[in-house]
């Protein structure tokens, strides 16, 4: 039940610039992928269309909607925030195979150049291959989950609005990288076998549940700006941190495993199966 709203409440205002440039980039997408479903209406399908526009409003909803100011209060808002951030719009809008989609609503001319660019620079395909290598995106997808709640960080986004900004784009950016080797949006090629999928996310979900373990048993108020800050609902500062810790245990599993387990059930099915057979 909600208690007194305290006038410290920090208020919401709508992000004009963040909201515009995220409508552009989906006016831009849409643009791309008309032109595209005209040309060739199997490439990218309705429902590639309908994943990028979900992962775009997922992205707003976590850092310019009426929740964002929220995460100031509440740390299991914050960890909705993260959540929403690294497993659900990262990868609808991957999904979404956005490069190809983007680059088509690029002028035709400036479109060739940036093609012609990219395919005679050897470089590019270097990099590119190095960071969508599955032990990198896991390790950067690691590193930002455990350190921004190292407590130090964590004050630091809730004390900066400039560095607050800086953990959303390293969350956004990391997860974009730790579902690149699962979703493989169109075009990629993949260097790992798809066995090793159900793998790299079973491996992924351990550091999560040793962190969302740590905030329900740990017996004690991690992050002091909980302390003082204003409560929304009829809950402690140690039962909303068990609460954040319990939501990331549950939801993280679910996120993981279930992609895992469709990968294994792909894998399995005696279609997939009898055409690698007729392959081989």
């Amino acid at each position: 039940m909600l208690t007194n709203m305290h006038s410290g409440l920090h208020p919401w205002s709508l992000p004009i610039a963040l909201t515009l440039v995220l409508i552009v980039v989906a006016l831009v997408y849409l643009r791309g992928w008309y032109q595209l479903r005209n040309a060739l209406p199997h490439l990218v399908s309705v429902w590639r269309l309908a994943a990028f526009m979900s992962g775009v409003l997922s992205l707003w909803v976590a850092i310019a909607s009426p929740l964002a100011p929220l995460d100031h209060q509440m740390l299991t808002v914050h960890m909705v925030q993260h959540l929403l951030l690294m497993t659900i719009a990262a990868p609808l809008i991957l999904l979404g195979s956005p490069v190809i989609a983007l680059l088509q609503s690029l002028p035709q001319g400036l479109r060739r150049s940036v093609v012609a660019l990219l395919l005679r620079w050897p470089t590019v395909h270097g990099v590119g291959r190095i960071i969508t290598q599955p032990a990198l995106c896991w390790l950067a997808s690691t590193v930002t989950v455990i350190g921004w709640h190292v407590p130090a960080l964590f004050a630091l986004g809730l004390q900066s609005e400039g560095w607050h900004e800086v953990e959303h784009a390293t969350f956004v950016a990391a997860g974009l990288l730790f579902w690149w080797p699962v979703v493989r949006p169109y075009p990629s090629l993949a260097s790992w076998p798809r066995w090793s999928v159900p793998l790299y996310l079973f491996l992924a979900t351990l550091p999560c549940d040793v962190l969302s373990a740590f905030l329900v048993f740990c017996g004690r108020v991690v992050y002091p700006h909980y302390l003082s800050a204003h409560w929304l609902f009829d809950i402690s500062p140690l039962g909303d941190q068990e609460s954040a810790g319990a939501l990331m245990w549950v939801w993280v599993t679910f996120a993981y495993l279930v992609p895992a387990a469709v990968v294994t059930i792909q894998m399995l099915s005696p279609r997939r199966r009898l055409s690698e057979v007729k392959v081989g």
